[in-house]
């Protein structure tokens, strides 16, 4: 990884079934530097109430693992896949 790394201070991400219909894209990015709480706080804010319901319900992968602690600063560059409770279980 060099300087220009287009993810540096970022964070990516993808939405996934019904939070992808929530949201509206299938992905975006926003700045790192926050942990899960704050990020699905202000990603609530910008897309309304529908993706503030699923966000309550998902789950979070961040990198592919799951984020048990949602009060741990997430990394630079991370992705986090937004898992909402598919049916059938």
């Amino acid at each position: 990884m060099h300087g220009s790394d287009s993810t540096a201070g970022k964070l990516t991400i993808r939405y996934f079934a019904g939070a992808r219909a929530a949201a509206g894209t299938p992905e975006e990015s926003a700045p790192a530097g926050r942990c899960l709480d704050e990020l699905t706080g202000e990603l609530a804010e910008r897309h309304g109430a529908r993706l503030a319901a699923v966000l309550r319900a998902a789950s979070f992968l961040v990198d592919g693992v799951t984020c048990h602690d949602r009060r741990a600063p997430l990394p630079a560059g991370a992705t986090i896949d937004v898992l909402p409770p598919f049916a059938g279980g």
